[in-house]
């Protein structure tokens, strides 16, 4: 059984990742849930615990082009499915957190607040949520003074203020309403 989660689905910038875990019952890991409620030192303990103790795992995302194209939600579904299809071996099925599940041939099951309540699941959310922000402290380097280091691509009031003064970048989701709003006053 695989659990599926993704993060990013809130932020104005960067992509949507997804990740897809396989739990060993044989090695169990202690602590998790989702990943929100964690702190960010906890979950690269528990991340590298998880790589390191699973079956199997994946990492996967849509792009910031993906996410315009499609919109957030499909963007977010198509992540899980590149996620679950990456697994190897592939599982028998696979739990998936929320409410909806990507069009598919797995066996699924949606799982509201699953990432608190499924192993499978809260480890998924825990790669996700690590692979992702991590790529956002990576870009924090290459677009100095948006803070994306700190508020992870989120429309708080700092990135705001670096939208209107610096500008739309390549990683913004130009769909959003934010940053449309931006580009139409240019």
């Amino acid at each position: 059984m695989a659990g599926v989660d993704e993060v990013g689905r809130g932020p104005l910038a960067g992509d949507v990742v997804a990740a897809a875990v396989m739990l060993n019952p044989q090695q169990p890991i202690e602590g998790l849930r989702d990943s929100k409620k964690l702190t960010a030192a906890r979950r690269e303990e528990l991340a590298q615990l998880i790589r390191s103790r699973a079956l199997a795992w994946s990492v996967a995302s849509a792009s910031v082009a993906e996410i315009d194209e499609l919109n957030i939600l499909q963007a977010s579904l198509l992540a899980m499915h590149r996620a679950v299809q990456a697994l190897q071996p592939q599982p028998a099925y696979v739990l998936v957190d929320g409410n909806r599940l990507p069009h598919w041939h797995y066996a699924a099951e949606a799982v509201v607040g699953g990432d608190d309540r499924v192993p499978e699941i809260a480890a998924a959310s825990i790669l996700a949520k690590v692979h992702r922000d991590n790529a956002l402290v990576d870009l924090d380097s290459v677009y100095p003074g948006y803070g994306f280091a700190a508020h992870k691509g989120y429309p708080t009031a700092m990135h705001l203020q670096a939208l209107k003064t610096l500008g739309v970048t390549p990683v913004h989701r130009r769909s959003f309403a934010p940053v449309k709003k931006i580009l139409s006053a240019c």
